[in-house]
């Protein structure tokens, strides 16, 4: 077996000539001579190069790196070489400091990137509304009907207790000092106009988003994590219509019954404080219904549907775009809640202000 260089290594003054064959073998007999004698400006003549392979390539392009200048290479090997964009440099640089405007287009990106992907979602459940409505499409009861139970039913105790404990804190703390003035008898109307407009949508909306969002967007990360909703899309089946559209209509109709049943229980909580200052049930119950208008009523359950369908809807967003790996799941979770928290606030207040301009 011959052990004679198959490439050859020509070194003058500013100028480097490589001849013969440049594959593995070739360009790892030159390879430490080459870059020993290779200079920024300088020339590499390759028109004796008889054939050239990755390895040569790899060869060349390092020596282009080093600040060499390649000539005569054939053209049948230059378009390999060309392949590997030895005019680019390979070192990344660094990332520039961050000032206070780089922030500001960051978070401004970040706030666009957001608005985009949550119009392409409601844009779809349009999308898919429609079909439904006009018998084109079929929405799956069974799995609303096991999330309305999930997110209805089970987070009945929690809204109660929670519901009860509001009616009790709100009488007791009003009822101090407006008996000062001879006017406990007011406190069922404080407390039943604040429990029917706000208090109670808001309490339940802030426990089915800390409760059910959350689980909304770990179950559906869960499922993204573990590649099933692309087994749905490999299956023919539309993650949208099969996952996100029984959720969205299940907690958007159980949360007005859930804000009933907070309103029930807080003012019984109510009636029972207002029972300790000497003010009977029946007179603290009449109060609370006598204050409370349709208006107020029908507002506060058409406001806790909108806030359910918004809990669902961000829960289901977050988990579709759930990454990959546990952590993004968790991710994904805190993210739904802090979200959501943030949507009902920010919603209230719109509610506010439309009240306010209707006259309610």
């Amino acid at each position: 077996m011959s052990t004679e260089p198959s490439a050859e290594l020509i070194v003058e003054a500013d100028k480097l000539q490589l001849r013969g064959r440049l594959d593995a073998r070739g360009a790892a007999d030159i390879w430490a001579q080459a870059r020993s004698a290779v200079t920024a400006g300088c020339v590499v003549d390759a028109s004796g190069v008889d054939y050239c392979d990755g390895a040569g390539s790899a060869l060349l392009f390092d020596l282009i790196q080093r600040g060499a200048r390649v000539d005569g290479l054939p053209e049948r090997y230059a378009a390999l070489l060309a392949d590997l964009r030895p005019d680019e440099p390979l070192a990344v640089p660094p990332p520039k400091p961050h000032g206070l405007a780089d922030e500001l287009a960051d978070f401004g990106k970040a706030i666009s990137s957001e608005f985009t992907l949550t119009m392409a979602f409601i844009g779809v459940f349009t999308a898919d509304m429609a079909r439904i409505f006009t018998a084109r499409g079929k929405i799956r009861w069974r799995n609303g009907f096991a999330v309305a139970s999930s997110a209805g039913a089970d987070a009945l105790p929690i809204i109660a207790l929670v519901a009860f404990l509001f009616g009790v804190i709100l009488s007791f703390q009003s009822a101090v000092p407006m008996r000062q003035f001879g006017a406990e008898l007011f406190v069922a109307d404080l407390v039943g106009l604040s429990l029917v407009r706000e208090l109670a949508p808001l309490m339940t909306a802030i426990l089915l988003a800390g409760r059910t969002g959350a689980a909304f967007a770990a179950e559906l990360g869960t499922m993204k994590v573990n590649e099933e909703i692309n087994a749905l899309v490999t299956l023919g089946l539309d993650p949208f219509r099969f996952l996100v559209i029984p959720r969205l209509l299940a907690v958007a109709l159980i949360m007005p019954m859930l804000t009933v049943c907070a309103e029930v229980i807080g003012l019984a909580g109510m009636a029972l404080v207002m029972a300790s200052f000497d003010v009977p049930f029946a007179t603290s119950l009449h109060r609370a219904t006598a204050i409370v208008g349709f208006s107020d009523f029908f507002g506060g359950l058409g406001k806790a549907m909108v806030f359910g369908f918004f809990i669902a809807a961000i829960g289901c967003l977050r988990g579709l775009r759930t990454g990959a790996g546990a952590a993004a799941v968790g991710e994904s979770t805190t993210r739904a809640v802090v979200s959501s928290i943030v949507m009902l606030v920010v919603v209230d207040g719109l509610f506010a202000v439309m009240f306010y301009i209707l006259g309610w």
